[in-house]
C-alpha cells in the first residue's frame, strides 16, 4: 500500500518533469497543443470504442452469453480514455495502450489470468478457514433402506 501511494504521488511530478523537457526541446505552443490533441483524441475514441463495446456485450447478451470480455474491454477502454485526458505524455502512452486493440487483448488475458489466480487463491483461503473452525462437510453414503417391524 505505501509503494502505491509513493507512486501516486511521483507521478504527477515526473509527469511534470517530462513536459517541461518536451516543452523546452520543441516549444510551449507544440507542447500545449500535444497536449491538447490527446485530450481531444482521448475524448473521441472513447466514444467510439465504447459504443462499439457496448453493441457486442448488447449482441452476446442477446443470445444468452455472458459478456465477460467486452466487460474487461469496456473497464480498459475507460482507464485509457481517461488516461488520456488527463493532461501529460506517460499517461498518454498508457491510455493509449489500452486503447490500442492489440495491446488492449493482451491486457485482458493477464487481467483475466490474475482474476483466475486470485480466486483459487480465495477459495483455498476459504476451504481452510471452513476446516479449521471445524465446519467441515459430512461424508454422506447413498443407498437404500427397509424398514422390518
Amino acid at each position: 500500500m505505501r509503494v502505491f501511494l509513493f507512486l501516486f504521488l511521483l507521478f504527477p511530478l515526473i509527469e511534470l518533469a517530462v513536459l517541461i523537457q518536451v516543452g523546452s526541446a520543441i516549444g510551449v505552443i507544440p507542447t500545449l497543443l500535444l497536449v491538447i490533441g490527446t485530450a481531444i483524441l482521448g475524448s473521441v475514441l472513447l466514444r467510439v470504442a465504447g459504443l462499439a463495446t457496448a453493441w457486442r456485450a448488447r449482441e452476446k447478451l442477446a443470445r444468452g452469453e455472458m459478456p465477460e470480455e467486452e466487460m474487461f474491454a469496456g473497464l480498459l477502454i475507460a482507464v485509457g480514455g481517461g488516461l488520456l485526458l488527463l493532461p501529460g505524455f506517460i499517461s498518454d502512452v498508457f491510455g493509449l495502450l489500452c486503447l490500442i486493440p492489440f495491446t488492449r487483448n493482451l491486457l485482458i488475458g493477464n487481467l483475466r489470468r490474475r482474476a483466475a489466480e486470485q480466486a483459487l487463491r480465495q477459495r483455498a483461503f476459504a476451504d481452510d478457514l471452513a476446516a479449521r473452525s471445524g465446519q467441515t462437510r459430512p461424508n454422506v453414503i447413498e443407498g437404500e433402506y427397509q424398514r422390518r417391524d
